[in-house]
C-alpha cells in the first residue's frame, strides 16, 4: 500500500501561522520613547517643552522630532542650541504642563529651577541628566523639523552614576511617553546582559 501525503497540509499549516498577526497599515509602532524636556532661549526669555520624539544617531549625536509650529521650534532656530532634560518621576507632573500650554501664550520660565551651562543654555536642576545639544543639522519633513545634534555637554546627579561614573540607568529610571494613548510608562527591571543571552540558543 502506498500512502501518499499532500503538500497542502504544510502550505494551510502556514497560511493559519500567518493569519494568527493581522495587518493594521501603516502603523509607527517603536513606542514607547523617552520623555525628555527641551530648554531653549526664545527671545532672550527661557522657555521650556515636553517633547517624545527623540533618538539616537551613530554613538555621538541624538534627532529631536517637533512640530514646526511649536513655539521651542523658533528659539531653537535662533540659537541652533537647547537642552534635553531626561524627566524621571518626581519631574513628571511639572513635565507634563509645559507639554499642555504653548511658551508662545504662557510664560513657563519659573516653572523649574535652572541654570545656564557651559554651552549656553538652560538646565533644569532638578533632571537627573541633562545633555546640552548643539544642531547640526535641520532635516525637514511633513511639517516636522528634525534637529539632528551634537552633544556639547552631559549634567547628571551623582545619585544616577555608579562606580566608574556611567549613568546607572536601574537608578535613573526615565519615564517614557507612549504616543497612541497618550500615556506614560516606568521602565522596567533588567532582564539580561546584551551578547550573552544569545549564547544558550
Amino acid at each position: 500500500m502506498v500512502i501518499i501525503i499532500s503538500a497542502c497540509t504544510n502550505v494551510n499549516n502556514k497560511q493559519t501561522d500567518n493569519n494568527m498577526k493581522k495587518n493594521i497599515g501603516s502603523v509607527l509602532a517603536l513606542y514607547p520613547t523617552p520623555a525628555v524636556v527641551i530648554g531653549t532661549m526664545v527671545d532672550g526669555k527661557v522657555n521650556w517643552m515636553l517633547a517624545g520624539h527623540v533618538g539616537i544617531m551613530c554613538h555621538d549625536h541624538i534627532m529631536v522630532s517637533l512640530f514646526q509650529r511649536h513655539y521651542t521650534n523658533k528659539g531653537i532656530k535662533e540659537n541652533l542650541k537647547f537642552s534635553v532634560n531626561i524627566v524621571d518621576e518626581t519631574l513628571l507632573p511639572k513635565a507634563d504642563y509645559v507639554g499642555t500650554v504653548s511658551g508662545e501664550k504662557t510664560d513657563k520660565s519659573k516653572i523649574f529651577e535652572f541654570f545656564m551651562g557651559d554651552g549656553g543654555t538652560p538646565v533644569i536642576k532638578n533632571a537627573p541628566v541633562v545633555m546640552e545639544c548643539k544642531v547640526e543639522d535641520n532635516y525637514v519633513l511633513n511639517g516636522f523639523d528634525n534637529f539632528i545634534c551634537s552633544i556639547i555637554d552631559t549634567y547628571a546627579d551623582e545619585t544616577v552614576l555608579n562606580e566608574a561614573g556611567k549613568i546607572d540607568y536601574d537608578e535613573l529610571k526615565p519615564v517614557l511617553f507612549e504616543m497612541p494613548t497618550y500615556t506614560y510608562l516606568r521602565t522596567g527591571e533588567k532582564i539580561g546582559k546584551c551578547k550573552t543571552l544569545g549564547k544558550s540558543e
